[in-house]
């Protein structure tokens, strides 16, 4: 049975930076697409950073210079490292996993093709 479970989450002033962390369990991260996304209050969940089988990465424009997806094979997490955190950062961020080794789909429809994925972990960051 894969789980996946999110940590680092937290509340911090614009500017500053988290790490969120995804922990899995049934299922081998370097093997397949994993990514990020994220979902604020009244908007629809979105693509954050993802990560194929080759270690190839992609981010939406918004977190681009900003967030850095990876992953530590020996501990078998997925990492997202947030720095210059903004306000419209704030969300709900959930670590996500894919059958697949490369990542299918466009940021708008991305997500739909993640049939994995964690409880989600919070992240506030204040003005």
């Amino acid at each position: 049975q894969v789980q996946l479970v999110e940590s680092g989450g937290g509340s911090v002033q614009s500017g500053g930076s988290l790490r969120l962390s995804c922990a899995a369990y049934g299922y081998t991260v370097s093997n397949y697409c994993m990514g990020w996304f994220r979902q604020a209050p009244g908007k629809e969940r979105e693509g954050v950073a993802v990560i194929d089988s080759a270690g190839s990465t992609s981010y939406v424009d918004s977190v681009k210079g900003r967030f850095t997806i990876s992953q530590d094979n020996a501990k078998n997490t997925l990492y997202l490292q947030m720095n210059s955190l903004k306000p419209e950062d704030t969300g709900m961020y959930y670590c996500a996993a894919d059958v697949y080794g490369y990542c299918r789909g466009s940021w708008s429809s991305r997500r739909d093709y993640f049939g994995y994925w964690g409880q989600g972990t919070q992240v506030t960051v204040s003005s």
